[in-house]
């Protein structure tokens, strides 16, 4: 099941004017420029912030995501009407042969059980044509980013038109291994609702990452930096292998 933040229909509109810059998406265009991708697949698009920007540049553009309140604001933005919006995930995929599937965010990361990884990547390497690109973020264990996952950390308040005054925070709840579970609170309007979503992530190491999507018949290419947090994140491109078929 997605998270409140992304599947509440109270929630998921807030998603947007909460987190309005967007400019770590640059690095992910530009990287689609560079693999000469025209046929994209936005794996848990979310809000389809990535998605529609990718259909503005004229690209064939397909949003899966298993939120519908998230595709539901997704599909209001400017050029939405050129995506193709799926709900559900990777595992339900109808026929494609994407020339580059993305992950961005936190995507990658919700993934907790090797099991689900490995059926995730296995349908996406079935959507990717033999030849083409897989892209996904991943942030590096090493860094503990969640030890920041606290409210004197995260905690921010903005007043949203239709809203109001919107209080947030996030604390962690619980860290096993290489598992990371947190809670985001949500203070909103005049009446003080309070809504909360709970979220847990995996924290794969880079060599991990590369074993499973070599399991998967995709092959990693090229490993970056993401920029907006150097030497916090990985920005991995594999590459589907063109002399096997994807499993």
């Amino acid at each position: 099941m997605p998270d409140a933040a992304f599947a509440d229909p109270r929630l998921a509109p807030l998603y947007d004017p909460l987190d309005p810059d967007r400019s770590d998406l640059d690095h992910y265009a530009t990287l689609v420029d560079e693999l000469g991708a025209r046929t994209v697949l936005d794996v848990g698009c979310g809000t389809g912030t990535f998605a529609c920007l990718l259909a503005s540049r004229g690209l064939d553009v397909v949003g899966v995501d298993p939120a519908r309140a998230s595709l539901d604001v997704a599909r209001g933005k400017p050029c939405a009407d050129a995506v193709t919006w799926i709900e559900g995930d990777a595992t339900t995929l109808p026929p494609l042969a994407v020339d580059l599937a993305t992950m961005t965010g936190n995507v990658a990361q919700v993934f907790v059980t090797d099991e689900a990884w490995a059926a995730t990547l296995a349908g996406v390497a079935r959507a990717v044509r033999p030849g083409g690109h897989l892209v996904l973020e991943t942030r590096v264990p090493e860094r503990r980013a969640w030890l920041e996952w606290d409210r004197a950390h995260t905690h921010d308040v903005t007043e949203l038109d239709g809203v109001g005054r919107v209080e947030t925070w996030t604390e962690v709840t619980e860290v096993r291994d290489d598992v990371v579970s947190f809670r985001s609170t949500y203070v909103l309007g005049p009446a003080h609702e309070v809504l909360t979503s709970d979220s847990t992530l995996r924290f794969r190491s880079l060599a991990q990452v590369t074993a499973s999507l070599g399991a998967a018949g995709l092959d990693v290419v090229d490993v970056r930096e993401a920029p907006d947090r150097p030497g916090r994140e990985h920005v991995v491109v594999a590459r589907r292998r063109p002399d096997r078929a994807a499993s």
